[in-house]
């Protein structure tokens, strides 16, 4: 009986599980859903997914990789963590959700126009320079993400919320060519650098 159980589970970890469970963040967690959907019913975003969690969970154990990777449901994910909470297992699935979506974009499988893998690499870039956020630049950024006449459509119809920004000094235009960053900028880029680099050879991923 052991042997027939230790055969029916090396043919249920399939190849792309077994990635999974090495490259993606909590992936060994994977196996241990139990198919619910406790997590997609609390999801706020619930009837907007493509895969909902517990079916990425299945299509991972089915060997889906390319349908996985490919889909945008991991940037779903808005972190309120109601499935973790909820879950049964206590699986932590707003870390796996987060996980496929960075091994997805590593590998460069990633939809390439989604809004939110978009944005989350215009705020990286823009943190990761001097250690603070030019809020200027990153607005105008997100503004103009689909284009001039996108951008200036999007500007005029937040000009209200703009102008508060500025009469507060929220807003410093000055942002547009420098911005003052924090102490040791230049060593929190060789710390990140030096970090990705591990990372990298700890998962067997390129640059």
């Amino acid at each position: 009986m052991k042997d027939i159980n230790t055969a029916a589970l090396s043919n249920y970890r399939n190849d792309f599980l077994r990635e999974v469970e090495d490259n993606v963040e909590e992936g060994r967690w994977v196996k241990m859903c139990m198919q619910c959907g406790v997590c997609s019913g609390s999801c706020p975003f619930g009837s907007h997914w493509q895969h909902s969690p517990q079916e990425l969970f299945m299509m991972i154990r089915a060997g889906q990789r390319e349908a996985v990777l490919a889909t945008e449901s991991m940037f779903m994910c808005t972190s309120c963590y109601n499935c973790v909470v909820r879950c049964p297992r206590e699986l932590p699935i707003t870390h796996i959700m987060h996980g496929l979506a960075n091994y997805a974009h590593r590998l460069g499988l990633a939809p390439q126009t989604n809004p939110t893998r978009r944005f989350a690499r215009m705020f990286w870039t823009n943190i990761v320079r001097g250690g603070r956020v030019n809020e200027l630049k990153l607005s105008l950024g997100l503004y103009f993400m689909d284009g001039f006449i996108s951008g200036l459509r999007q500007a005029w119809a937040m000009r209200k919320v703009g102008i508060g920004l500025l009469r507060t000094g929220r807003l410093n235009l000055f942002g547009l060519v420098g911005q003052k960053g924090c102490r040791g900028a230049g060593e929190l880029q060789r710390m990140l650098a030096k970090a990705r680099l591990l990372e990298d050879q700890r998962k067997g991923l390129g640059d």
